[in-house]
């Protein structure tokens, strides 16, 4: 193609990319169409595009709310094989290249983002020993180092969540490995969330998980879900229904009515927990976040600040801030959005470690927004 010259110094582009850009003007944004749903099995480099072992047919129905929408989904015929599926209506022969290569790149981006924690599975969850000074009766051995514990009081040390009973010098030396025992763990309100969900083996604490599905089951249409308060008298039989029956306990519409007797149950386990779900040592890191003007670089310490949470409290988290996406899909009929949602959980999941009253008053506007940053970006972080 030959060169013109033009008098002036503006700069005119070729014809050819004027046309590519055109193309790219009129081709659609890609939109993700995300699972709401818990999906089993998930590979660890999808998000929340994953939608699991779904037909082509359900995956085609999905992909019809607007063009550039796309999924992934896993084949029923050969699992562990795993779609791409994009909804594209061609208008011209050359924009199907064009499409595909803007949806690609801006999938790279979606899939960067989405797998910021490719490389951090979840481990078995650690646990330190909670020893306080015991003395025993009768003659003691050291659990560890297996000699004689001397003296009449205070011997020795014992976990008070698994029974380890060790010398005081030993306490130091002993790993992370604390099991704890169903008969030491005595209540479900009030207990270290790592200590309950590993004396009853679950990824979870059943409050959270029961709640939510109770929740869930018939209450996402409530005007004010979460804001409103539930009498707390019944919020007090709740929680005395946990502690004593555990995962029997029962909170059925049979039992409790209204929704916000659940709701209130769930936000009080929250507000008593020993150590908070976003705990002291992750607090300053994501107030720094809230702090942080650029997106993307907010989104980025976001998730260096969910690193520094311990496995049980971040898987917690997770399972929380997904449910309340959920609510937030039903925002026409109970009202409750992300930032007020943020407002009811900021002050209920974190808790300022600062004893000064006038720098923790200072910190909860930027709770508010920590929650309601992790309730909108949920399918991104998690």
């Amino acid at each position: 193609m030959a060169l013109t010259l033009f008098d002036t110094d503006e700069y005119r582009p070729p014809v050819w990319k004027s046309y590519l850009y055109q193309l790219q003007q009129e081709a659609p944004h890609p939109r993700r169409i995300t699972c709401t749903n818990e999906v089993e099995n998930r590979p660890k480099y999808y998000g929340r595009e994953f939608h699991g072992m779904i037909s082509r047919e359900a995956a085609d129905q999905l992909l019809s709310v607007a063009e550039g929408s796309y999924l992934i989904r896993e084949s029923q015929r050969q699992p562990g094989t795993y779609t791409l599926a994009l909804s594209i209506h061609l208008r011209r022969p050359s924009y199907l290249s064009l499409l595909f290569s803007g949806t690609l790149h801006s999938l790279t981006s979606l899939v960067r983002r989405a797998t910021l924690k490719e490389n951090e599975q979840i481990p078995k969850y650690e646990k330190v020993h909670n020893f306080k000074v015991h003395t025993f009766r009768g003659p003691h051995w050291c659990e560890y180092c297996a000699n004689f514990m001397w003296g009449l009081i205070a011997q020795g040390v014992k976990c008070a969540d698994c029974g380890l009973n060790v010398h005081k010098q030993c306490s130091k030396m002993v790993p992370n490995d604390c099991k704890p025992d169903l008969k030491h763990v005595k209540k479900v309100y009030s207990c270290d969330l790592t200590t309950l969900v590993k004396a009853h083996i679950t990824k979870r604490p059943m409050v959270v998980d029961m709640c939510i599905r109770e929740i869930e089951s018939r209450g996402l249409n409530s005007e004010g879900l979460y804001r409103v308060s539930g009498f707390s008298d019944l919020i007090e039989d709740v929680k005395m229904a946990f502690d004593r029956d555990g995962e029997k306990a029962d909170i059925s519409v049979n039992m409790y009515e209204d929704i916000n007797i659940i709701t209130g149950a769930l936000k009080l386990y929250f507000r008593d927990l020993p150590i908070p779900l976003i705990t002291y040592d992750a607090y300053p890191k994501f107030i720094e976040s809230a702090k942080i003007m650029d997106p993307d670089e907010q989104l980025e310490t976001l998730h260096e600040a969910l690193k520094l949470l311990p496995p049980a409290h971040c898987e917690t988290l997770r399972y929380l801030m997904a449910h309340l996406k959920r609510v937030t899909l039903h925002e026409k009929e109970n009202l409750m959005n992300a930032e007020n949602l943020g407002i009811v959980f900021g002050p209920t999941l974190m808790r300022s470690p600062e004893l000064d009253a006038m720098a923790a008053l200072n910190d909860i506007r930027y709770q508010r927004l920590v929650v309601e940053l992790l309730i909108k970006n949920e399918d991104i972080l998690f």
